[in-house]
């Protein structure tokens, strides 16, 4: 086995997606911005499972370094895993478009940049594999979080297009949709507990899920149900309703 490459390596689901594919074996490149915040975590890592725990620093907004990034994994990775996000605040991103456009360039632009020049290598080597953690937010547009749930809904098509494009290249594509997730992002948040994922349920649905070569999966996987209701709502109906 290899190197799988993390990106937006701090956050919680990227903890327990590390632990993850590193106790099954893998090596991991974890990629943020101040990444020597990580140090502590990486040691801990491979002092339970042994691999090899590389840090690299990546700011997903600096789009003129993703390609100088990417050429500086001396072994390059056989699967990337973003989980890259920003919720932003609706309210200010409404009034501030600075706001609005982080959020859109964190949760879409940014991964758009460095997934191209990642897609690219993997299409020439046909073989590798690429996870993007988008959201439910993105299924349907909801006045709390619609610039976040826009940006979401960018990148979800963006992948089913890239999975379109690198199907005969062999390059799997996984599409990844949480609900609500018990992690620093929703701090604070009073949400349901039998709606409300651990980062470590999340990052075992990705495991089995990249595994098994699926497209897009709900975690937990009730949301594709509960996504299914609110997406059939009619929109007469819907834009009267607080959801």
């Amino acid at each position: 086995m290899s190197y799988v490459l993390i990106i937006g390596a701090k956050s919680d689901i990227a903890k327990a997606t590390a632990r993850e594919y590193a106790k099954n074996g893998y090596d991991l490149y974890l990629a943020a911005r101040n990444v020597s915040e990580l140090e502590a975590f990486a040691q801990d890592v491979i002092t339970r499972t042994q691999k090899e725990v590389k840090l690299v620093e990546l700011n997903i907004l600096d789009y003129k370094s993703h390609q100088t990034f990417y050429e500086n994994l001396n072994e390059k990775p056989l699967g990337v895993i973003s989980a890259v996000g920003y919720l932003g605040d609706q309210e200010r991103a409404e009034l501030d478009f600075d706001e609005a456009k982080k959020i859109i360039d964190t949760n879409y632009t940014g991964l758009v940049s460095l997934f191209n020049i990642i897609a690219t290598d993997f299409e020439k080597r046909k073989s590798g594999f690429i996870v993007g953690i988008s959201s439910v937010a993105g299924d349907r547009g909801r006045k709390s979080n619609y610039i976040y749930g826009s940006a979401k809904a960018a990148f979800t098509a963006y992948l089913s297009g890239l999975r379109n494009r690198l199907y005969d290249a062999s390059v799997h594509v996984l599409t990844v949709k949480p609900g609500f997730v018990a992690t620093k992002m929703t701090e604070g948040m009073d949400l349901p507990e039998k709606l409300t994922a651990q980062p470590e349920e999340v990052a075992s649905d990705i495991y089995k899920a990249q595994k098994k070569g699926k497209n897009i999966i709900y975690t937990k996987w009730i949301w594709k149900w509960i996504m299914l209701i609110i997406c059939n709502i009619p929109e007469f109906q819907f834009k009267k309703m607080s959801i």
